[in-house]
């Protein structure tokens, strides 16, 4: 029974990722990243960590998604713009080196770093819980901890993940908007 729906939610996971990379519109792509959203929360809950599927739901799929959401209403999605007119000279090549150096510096940290960012083979990996502290702190501990790089990491794809939104939901200024209004007193 588990594996069929650990099938389902992977299904499910790809489905909403394809559907966020292929979306041309903003509000399409939001809603399906909640669609992934729910599905790894599906796959917590398959695990028996509930707290990290609530958590999945409410923090992620409720609050970051509902951001996104405000930031492209806010901005407003109703011209599309021309892709091939490049709005600063130079942006694209320099989006690729940039991009190109994030992923050097990604597959740097992976290879180098694996066993500390997830936790394998570290020296007492296996040993007994503390029981003196709450689950929260412990919780806390090991976030910012032993995993802080992982969550700074978050951090900083969640930083950029609002400001692609923002940028890819600007609008360029219309010529009706400079033009002085006509008054209807003539």
């Amino acid at each position: 029974m588990s594996e069929a729906v650990f099938v389902v939610a992977a299904v499910i996971i790809l489905a909403g990722a394809v559907g966020v990379v292929a979306s041309r519109n903003p509000v399409h792509a939001a809603l399906f990243l909640v669609q992934t959203l729910v599905g790894v929360a599906v796959l917590f809950v398959l695990n028996d960590a509930h707290f990290l599927a609530a958590v999945q739901v409410v923090v992620y799929a409720g609050a970051i998604v509902i951001l996104f959401l405000f930031v492209i209403m806010l901005l407003g999605v109703d011209k599309a713009e021309e892709l091939r007119v490049e709005p600063i000279f130079g942006q694209r090549p320099l989006a690729v080196v940039v991009g190109a150096a994030l992923a050097a510096a990604l597959a740097t940290v992976v290879v180098a770093g694996a066993d500390v960012l997830t936790g394998l083979r570290r020296a007492g990996g296996d040993r007994a819980l503390d029981g003196e502290a709450t689950d929260i702190e412990r919780m806390g501990r090991v976030l910012f901890g032993e995993f802080a790089l992982a969550v700074e990491i978050t951090a900083a794809l969640l930083t950029v993940a609002v400001v692609g939104a923002v940028i890819l939901t600007r609008r360029s200024p219309r010529p009706e908007a400079t033009e002085a209004p006509v008054s209807g007193d003539a």
